[in-house]
């Protein structure tokens, strides 16, 4: 499968980002190892693969199992898919994001493929490979582009948006109709629903801070004295106390909107106790500027 990427970006239009070149390297060494030392193959499989059935004893293989792959094929066409559409994201999101979503869609994989599995002849199946996280990369590869054409075996074009489609379709019906062909289609769907909730949910968080951002510019366009200094110095003697908590509220407001812009990991580069208050103010404004209206 070839990508052709919007903005001249493609394999030889971006450089190879941090942590995509980190996990192709991880799998790939991983996968070598197990070749070459036949009996570590196995042992990789039963202790680092995932089994619904042993997720009390093996909480760890929830992350370990996307590390381990069950052949050649396997392994090239999750690296090669990752190598594709993770390093547009990566650049984007930066690097900590990025591997922060490439996990949690891993889990998801896992996570659905218990709910489903659990207490059926499935679960004491093990599940390997990173098909999960590749799937959450994809999905959101086709939200961030989505009429980028992609080539399937160099020949067929198809925009990313309709092959994420495809391949959701494929698994969300393999999965459920009890598909015997040995390919973990709940931990593909797993990647993909996990990997939409987290990316949606992100984005509300987004838009929140953004029609912050605006009303707080408005605010402020109002509240800070302008003019000479006199004039300045003369406002500042009639407001009110609530006035002033409210200027060093947007002042503080307004240094945090500062330094998700100035920072390459966004609204990830803030103290939980600063996603917290700017959260708690979002709610405040909002439910002050519903009273008015």
């Amino acid at each position: 499968m070839r990508s052709m990427y919007q903005s001249g970006a493609g394999p030889f239009g971006y450089r190879l980002t941090p942590w995509v070149k980190r996990l192709i390297i991880a799998n790939t060494v991983i996968f070598i190892i197990m070749l070459s030392v036949p009996v570590s193959g196995n042992w990789m499989v039963d202790n680092l693969g995932f089994r619904a059935s042993q997720i009390l004893t093996k909480p760890w293989t929830v992350i370990t199992y996307m590390f381990v792959h069950a052949g050649f094929f396997h392994v090239f066409f999750n690296m090669l898919m990752l190598f594709f559409f993770g390093p547009p994201l990566e650049e984007r999101w930066g690097g900590k994001e990025f591997i922060k979503y490439y996990a949690i869609c891993g889990i998801g994989g896992a996570v659905l493929t218990l709910i489903f599995e659990i207490g059926s002849i499935g679960a004491d199946v093990p599940v390997v490979g990173a098909s999960g996280a590749i799937y959450g990369v994809m999905l959101a590869y086709a939200l961030n582009w989505p009429d980028t054409l992609i080539w399937i075996y160099a020949i067929f074009p198809i925009k990313a948006k309709y092959l994420v489609l495809i391949l959701g379709a494929i698994s969300f019906f393999s999965a459920f109709a009890g598909s015997s062909d040995g390919i973990a289609h709940f931990a593909h769907l797993g990647g993909l629903v996990v990997g939409y909730a987290y990316l949606k949910q992100g984005r509300r968080v987004e838009t929140r801070l953004a029609g912050l951002k605006k009303r707080l510019q408005r605010r402020k366009l109002s509240v800070i004295p302008g003019g000479a200094k006199g004039e300045g110095s003369r406002r500042q003697k009639g407001r009110s106390p609530s006035e002033d908590e409210e200027i060093r509220l947007n002042e503080v407001v307004n240094a945090l909107l500062d330094k998700i812009a100035a920072s390459p990991d966004g609204l990830n580069s803030l103290t939980p106790e600063e996603r917290r208050f700017l959260d708690d103010y979002s709610r405040r404004r909002q439910a002050s500027h519903e009273v008015r209206h």
